[in-house]
């Protein structure tokens, strides 16, 4: 996997660390587009937190924020980054299966 592939799935991946971040990407999943006052509104969080962790969610690019009505900007999943880090991990998965499968044979005694 290229290095690029390899710093964004870690971005993804320091994103999803969080509760709080990995609620706002449940809200976002759920209820699709919303602004860091529709967000503080559904989550026990207050808007200027939540616009924090927006900052920290759009680095990571995992969410967009697009314009919407009377200057209020809107925030959207981008699922790209995190097709990148299910890719990381696939490949991660691929490495571990051979000495996993060999582990498995050699303690349960079928070498």
């Amino acid at each position: 996997m290229p290095a690029d592939s390899e710093a964004v799935a870690e971005q993804v991946f320091a994103a999803l660390a969080d509760p709080t971040r990995r609620s706002i990407l449940a809200e976002l999943a759920a209820r699709g587009p919303a602004t860091a006052t529709d967000l503080a509104a559904r989550l026990p969080i207050t808007r200027q937190a939540i616009a924090k962790h927006l900052g920290l969610l759009s680095d990571a690019g995992l969410v967009a924020a697009e314009p919407g009505e009377r200057r209020r900007v809107r925030y959207r999943l981008d699922s790209a980054p995190m097709r990148v880090a299910q890719q990381f991990l696939a490949a991660l998965a691929r490495d571990w299966d051979g000495p996993l499968a060999a582990l498995r044979a050699h303690l349960d005694g079928e070498e």
